[in-house]
């Protein structure tokens, strides 16, 4: 009882303490203060996902990644915020084995290859400003899983891209590496059977993630018994042709791709016999305004997909923002999207020769029905034709980064849908050699701006394009990269959405008024 007694005379005496300190420390003034406003921070952390490029053994596949430099670049660049050096690593992902599979053992023995290579970075960032590069031959290359830290997290990226010269899918197919997420919207798939395509699924993490894929078509949804519950092992990816997911062959679909646990990467891989192949990113998240930037002057047909989501049907306004102002294509200048089902519509040649972008707008402002779309563009014809998928996308934002830009073939699209604006585009040093240069670009309303970026000054290898919004209204962008190929004009366009390098940190204070209660 005696020991008792004096614990509860100490702790009154502590609490006492305490709050004579707090009120002796406590800000004048209200116990309420106002906030001050967020700050804009780097970010210390990033990661990115790339496919498996390949299923040909013809195909050539050359890896890029990135890092834009700073503000405060120079000689603590590759520090992070407590000046220790970043990492920006991408390496393979594992293997899923086929309990199945009679040759398992074979199996087992690659896997554990694999397992020993997991550890050793196919590309490695060394410092902001240099693009590095890694190649790969065949059908063998794995999906990549990768992390950036310190001053190399804000603004990296990575693409890899890939050459087929023949075979009845050959083409140019290029992808940016995406950060892994939660839900995606592909509109523009198909379960015909004139094609191929599959989705790439891939995890980053350590822990496995269960996924479902929805496909709808011009009636609405699709039956597919066997799209629910797809589990993903942790650091691995895995690969899942969409015709086997139903039975229905439908020429054009939208998916959408959610995952009950974990974060995924998601991207689909198109084949269209005779036609070409590319990839498919996931569109911008529905919205009532969307924009599709750089169709190609000399595109021979435009394609549009769209979906709308929502319980309600959508009325869209279709514009095509030219190179001097913006128009509607005869004869498709709305469009009208059922609630739960995809609409296409075929704009042919839209651009008559000019580079161009599209905007959907509501038809009666003030509803704005959220939908998804993307655009499927050819260029040349016959056995010539190769085709390119533009999904909607965000605009540039503060800054966005593009890789693998050549001497020769890079064409970068500037729309400014809503207001003039003015970009800054910097083209960095060269993989092996080069000094970096920036310009500066000023885009009117309503307008696309078709860029061919001047290579760095001694360029060797290749480099990439950092494209900020100076001032003005916001800017979408994409970047088209053109191989010519035995008379094939074999391209691919890779979109340039805001890299969210920053992060809103909000302001925070100290308030030990809550003690004197």
């Amino acid at each position: 009882m005696k020991s008792t007694h004096l614990s509860l005379i100490a702790g009154a005496a502590a609490l006492a303490a305490i709050t004579g300190f707090a009120s002796l420390t406590a800000p004048q003034g209200p116990a309420t203060t106002e906030a001050k406003a967020a700050a804009s921070l780097p970010v210390e952390r990033s990661s990115l996902v790339c496919p498996a490029p390949s299923t040909s053994d013809l195909a050539e596949t050359r890896y890029t990644s990135f890092t834009p430099p700073g503000k405060d670049a120079g000689k603590d660049a590759g520090k992070g915020a407590e000046g220790e050096k970043g990492t920006a690593e991408l390496k393979p992902a594992m293997p899923v084995l086929d309990e199945d599979d009679p040759d398992s053992k074979k199996a087992e023995e690659a896997a554990k290859k694999a397992r020993e290579k997991a550890d050793k970075p196919v590309l490695a960032v060394k410092e902001p400003g240099k693009p590095v590069t890694a190649e790969a031959d065949g059908s063998a290359a794995p999906a990549l899983v990768g992390t950036a830290t310190g001053t190399l997290a804000p603004g990296w990226a990575a693409q890899q891209t890939t050459t087929v010269t023949a075979g009845g899918a050959r083409g140019l197919l290029g992808v940016s590496c995406t950060a892994p997420d939660t839900d995606f919207w592909f509109p523009g798939v198909s379960t015909a059977r004139s094609r191929q395509d599959y989705v790439h699924l891939t995890n980053p993490d350590d822990s496995a993630a269960v996924a479902d894929i929805e496909l709808f078509g011009p009636k609405g949804p699709v039956t597919s018994e066997v799209g629910d519950g797809i589990t993903v092992p942790g650091r691995s990816s895995v690969a899942l042709l969409l015709s086997t997911l139903t039975d229905e062959a439908v020429n054009d679909l939208t998916a959408h791709i959610t995952t009950r646990s974990g974060r995924i990467g998601a991207v689909v891989l198109t084949a269209d016999d005779g036609s070409g192949t590319d990839w498919l990113t996931a569109a911008a998240d529905p919205a009532g305004t969307l924009i599709m930037p750089g169709i190609p002057a000399d595109a021979t047909s435009v394609q549009l997909v769209a979906y709308a989501p929502g319980e309600s049907d959508a009325d869209v306004k279709v514009q095509l923002m030219g190179k001097n102002t913006t128009f509607a294509p005869a004869g498709n200048d709305t469009l009208h999207i059922k609630s739960g089902m995809t609409a296409t519509v075929d704009l042919k040649d839209i651009t008559r020769g000019e580079p161009g972008s599209l905007r959907l707008t509501p038809v009666e402002k003030g509803r704005a029905t959220p939908i998804v779309a993307a655009l499927r563009v050819v260029r040349g014809t016959g056995e010539k034709q190769e085709y390119a998928y533009i999904p909607a996308t965000g605009p540039v934002g503060a800054r966005s980064t593009v890789t693998d830009n050549r001497a020769k073939g890079s064409t970068l699209s500037l729309a400014a849908p809503g207001a003039d604006a003015e970009v800054k585009v910097t083209t960095s040093a060269g993989s092996e050699g080069g000094e970096a240069a920036v310009e500066t670009y000023k885009v009117k309303a309503g307008t696309t701006m078709a860029v061919t970026p001047k290579p760095p000054a001694g360029l060797k290898g290749t480099y990439a394009l950092t494209v900020e919004t100076v001032s003005g209204g916001p800017v979408h962008a994409s970047r088209s990269l053109v191989l010519p190929e035995d008379g094939v004009q074999m391209f691919t366009v890779q979109t340039l959405p805001d890299d969210g390098g920053t992060v809103l940190v909000p302001s925070a204070q100290q308030d030990l008024s809550v003690l004197d209660d």
